[in-house]
């Protein structure tokens, strides 16, 4: 009796491309070779090596930006069955087929899956997301935070800007110049630092100009959807009490 051989099992992705900033974007299928515990970065990789799409006609590569594969530098943040996620920590074994994959609409595509971050990076410079030491001399050792603080402070410094938050605010979006939780975030953080204090009145200033802290709905997507589990929304409402706390000092004078 002859053996019956069972087909090799296959991924089918489905990928929103878009060939330059300006051009359409158009969905093209491919089908790649299933492994146990791959992901979506290495089924993309599939398609980087031999790219043909699921008709069998040959096709450019798909375009993706991606470096550590462990979910910590962020850059691999794209849409993956409707949700903003990793692709990195995206298994294929966990994600309904086909698997859907699609750039981030918050920020300008360049191409494919590859994105413009300008907008994230640039709400980072307006709320001065730094501490501001010289760095020409040694200054020795700087003041210790308390460990209460230390402790809820590095859960925010957990940020990664992959600018998964910013994809899942309705209040981001190219109507409005809302600088995003990431951001918002990092002020608590910063202003925390017991040198970065120091900025804290300017952070401030900026967050209750237009696009700061009054552009958020409160609608919790953000911390529903941080990789990292930030508590953004905690940040947020820290904020909120700051800037109203700042308002009144200013008024007062003191």
């Amino acid at each position: 009796m002859a053996e019956t051989l069972s087909a090799p099992k296959t991924v089918k992705f489905i990928v929103t491309r878009q060939e330059s900033p300006d051009s359409k974007p158009y969905t093209e299928e491919f089908e790649v070779p299933y492994r146990a515990n791959m992901n979506v970065i290495s089924g993309l990789m599939e398609v980087q090596r031999n790219p043909k799409n699921a008709k069998g006609d040959k096709t450019t590569p798909v375009c993706w930006e991606s470096n550590c594969l462990e979910e910590v530098c962020g850059a691999c943040s794209m849409v993956i069955n409707g949700k903003p996620r990793q692709a990195c920590s995206a298994l294929i074994d966990k994600l309904e087929q086909p698997v859907r994959v699609a750039p981030m609409s918050t920020f300008p595509v360049m191409r494919d899956l590859v994105i413009d971050r300008g907008r994230m990076f640039n709400a980072l410079k307006k709320v001065k997301a730094w501490v501001p030491i010289d760095g020409t001399y040694d200054l020795g050792p700087g003041p210790r935070m308390a460990e209460s603080k230390r402790q809820w402070a590095y859960e925010l410094s957990k940020c990664m800007t992959c600018g998964v938050c910013l994809e899942a605010c309705p209040n981001v979006n190219d109507k409005n110049s809302f600088i995003g939780p990431s951001a918002l975030s990092q002020v608590r953080l910063f202003n925390a630092h017991p040198t970065g204090e120091m900025n804290k009145d300017e952070r401030l200033d900026t967050l209750m100009t237009d696009g700061g802290i009054e552009g958020c709905g409160n609608s919790q997507n953000c911390v529903r959807s941080c990789p990292k589990g930030i508590p953004l929304t905690t940040s947020i409402a820290a904020l909120n009490a700051d800037t109203t706390k700042h308002l009144f000092k200013k008024w007062l004078g003191v």
